[in-house]
């Protein structure tokens, strides 16, 4: 069924940027509450965060994702989340799963406490019980349940940033399992937990 739209209607565009105009300016007066989780937060502790975005490198398939904006105007943006579930899916199935959101506010806010610009480098997204069977079979370091098997983790490492400042800025969070190792630094949205070099 079509819609009706009616000539002195304005443009959906311009009625998007009113909205969000309207927002902002209730939100400067402490009139919104943020009903989201707190790692959606972030600058101001009271004010949310109406836009949110990441770029991704991923290092096995050489794939750029630039500026995916995944959080606008309070709520997450599916299309973004479409694509992120693309650049995080397993590369050696090429399997995709669904990616918590959580993770990906988990890794805005570890950006913010790095203070970079940069993509992350994203080393291992969602693994497939295939691929988390065959990486465990080589090293004692990987968990038979895995939090990449539900799309609750990632490997990765900032440019310019080492290894110790990424781990340290997830820590600080408190929002899951930070593990430290000497060319990424794994994070998840499990339970707090840390390994790894302090």
């Amino acid at each position: 069924m079509s819609k009706l739209i009616r000539a002195d209607m304005p443009p959906l565009s311009k009625i998007t940027i009113e909205r969000r105009q309207f927002l902002r300016g209730m939100a400067s007066l402490g009139l919104v509450v943020a009903t989201t989780p707190a790692l959606a937060l972030s600058g101001s502790a009271s004010l949310p965060t109406f836009e949110k975005k990441l770029s991704f490198y991923n290092t096995h398939t050489g794939e750029t994702l630039k500026n995916c904006l995944f959080w606008i105007d309070g709520q997450l943006n599916p299309q973004a989340m479409a694509e992120l579930r693309y650049h995080f899916r397993d590369h050696r199935t090429n399997q995709e799963y669904d990616i918590d959101p959580d993770l990906i506010h988990l890794i805005h806010a570890i950006q913010h406490k790095t203070d970079s610009t940069q993509p992350i480098h994203l080393i291992s997204g969602y693994r497939s019980p295939k691929t988390n069977a065959a990486l465990r079979s080589k090293s004692c370091g990987v968990a038979s349940n895995s939090q990449h098997l539900c799309g609750k983790a990632a490997d990765i490492m900032i440019p310019n940033r080492t290894m110790r400042q990424v781990q340290q800025a997830a820590k600080s969070l408190k929002s899951g399992g930070v593990g430290r190792y000497a060319q990424f630094v794994h994070v998840d949205t499990g339970r707090v937990r840390y390994w790894g070099p302090a």
